[in-house]
């Protein structure tokens, strides 16, 4: 909170300096709201990107010169303050945002394609581990103890170019990634050196005979574009559940948590000065959720995750919004409301949050792979952006009952997640898409357990 104060007494002692105009607070605020939504707006931007570079480059060169981006947004960030200017703010968060987009997808695939298939799963949970540790590190910085002064807030906006500075030069050191090098380069020698350097020297054969396998499957088949994923009707349910999975991933009600969680804190007679300590709670509580998840992950597998976390954030959801209505009549219910919101962060991290992210790479063949992430983030931001214009609104007027909307938002995605989409440990794609077209034939229903765990022709189903 202590940047945000800083950041709108630049943008007031920028017009003063620039124009000789002073804002009043309600100009201020809106020059901080356009600040705060163009880093969504990068964002989907940045997931346009994602699927032809990630297609084109390929996954680690597109990481590379995605660092790029980020770290002349850092620079613009720490300079902001000395040219006296809030515009570079916004140019550094819209780059944010643009890196941000492509990262989404480019990590999430080449960490999966990079990893065992029986690791898969707890890798894919380390990208919101990595989140999370994200999002603690930033409240942990911007104490008023370490850079959330006025003399050191631009280091903490600039912060993340360090980060960005290390991936650039650590990044060269890795191999592309295997599927990529054999499915989309047909280089079978430079896929046999990058396993042995990801993997150590031992037999590679099962893997690369998988990889041909589907590299047969999809014969001639080049990467699709998002357009003809939409219109690819035997990989349908495998894009629907991404849009319904990263649809709930912001309209979860995650935010609108985060937004009421000081309101909470400040009801239990938690003092002002302390509620930002409070806050880091929350970012510790989701970032060790996480290590949760990585590490029952591999034995529960993603469906029990994810219809778990669904389930329990409904019931949590429920019990808050009765807990928050009853803490003007009853003081003790506050305390109520703030355990529930760390067992609310508590089921996202272990359900949705960790399980969600990763699920393209996982579900879909690579000619679709780059294009499923594009369609995923960009729902992401989308769903991100409503939340953060429409949430405010619902607040004014349905105040502790907005969260009604949200946790039926949960109920219904876990629901189809029971009922719409198999399990998908140590499966590979091929085996993933002929569980959801058993699932969802007629005959599939019918047959239950007993169905036949081949596909008849996997070429001429999802060539």
């Amino acid at each position: 909170m202590i940047p945000l104060q800083y950041i709108k007494r630049l943008v007031n002692q920028t017009c003063i300096q620039r124009y000789d105009i002073y804002l009043q607070d309600w100009q201020v605020s809106l020059i901080w709201s356009f600040t705060v939504s163009i880093f969504c707006i990068g964002g989907l931007l940045g997931s346009f990107l994602a699927a032809p570079c990630l297609s084109t480059v390929g996954r680690r060169k597109c990481l590379l010169f995605n660092n790029l981006v980020e770290i002349v947004g850092a620079v613009l960030m720490l300079l902001s303050q000395r040219a006296m200017s809030f515009e570079m703010i916004m140019a550094g968060r819209f780059l944010y945002g643009i890196n941000a987009g492509i990262s989404l997808s480019a990590h999430a695939l080449y960490a999966i394609e990079c990893t065992p298939k029986i690791l898969q799963g707890m890798v894919g949970v380390t990208i919101a581990t990595f989140i999370g540790m994200g999002k603690f590190v930033g409240q942990l910085l911007g104490l008023s103890e370490l850079l959330g002064t006025e003399d050191r807030w631009p280091w903490l906006l600039g912060f993340s170019g360090f980060t960005a500075l290390f991936q650039l030069v650590s990044l060269p050191f890795l191999p592309e990634s295997p599927k990529f090098l054999l499915l989309n380069q047909g280089d079978q020698q430079a896929c046999e050196k990058a396993l042995t350097r990801l993997w150590g020297n031992k037999d590679h054969s099962v893997e690369v005979e998988e990889m041909l396998e589907e590299k047969v499957a999809l014969q001639n088949t080049q990467s699709r574009s998002v357009t003809e994923l939409f219109r690819e009707r035997s990989i349908r349910w495998q894009l629907i559940t991404i849009i319904v999975t990263f649809l709930s991933l912001q309209l979860s009600g995650i935010n609108a948590v985060y937004f009421y969680s000081q309101e909470v804190f400040r009801a239990a007679g938690i003092h002002e000065d302390q509620l930002r300590y409070a806050t880091l709670g929350t970012g510790m509580c989701e970032m060790l959720s996480s290590l949760v998840c990585f590490v029952i992950i591999e034995r529960t597998g993603k469906k029990v995750l994810l219809f778990t976390g669904y389930m329990a954030m409904t019931l949590t959801l429920i019990l808050l919004t009765i807990t928050l209505y009853l803490q003007h009549h009853i003081p003790w219910t506050s305390y109520c409301s703030m355990v529930l919101i760390f067992i609310f962060l508590f089921s996202f991290s272990i359900g949705p949050g960790g399980v969600v992210a990763p699920l393209p790479g996982v579900i879909f063949t690579q000619a679709f792979k780059a294009s499923a992430y594009t369609v995923a983030c960009t729902i992401n931001w989308i769903g991100m952006f409503i939340v953060g214009m429409v949430f405010p609104i619902l607040v004014e007027n349905l105040d502790s009952f907005s969260f009604v909307i949200f946790l039926l938002v949960c109920l219904m995605s876990g629901l189809y997640v029971y009922f719409n989409v198999p399990e998908t440990k140590n499966k590979t794609a091929l085996e993933i898409a002929v569980d959801f077209d058993q699932m969802h034939s007629k005959s599939g229903r019918w047959k239950g357990k007993k169905r036949d765990k081949q596909p008849p022709d996997v070429r001429t189903t999802y060539q």
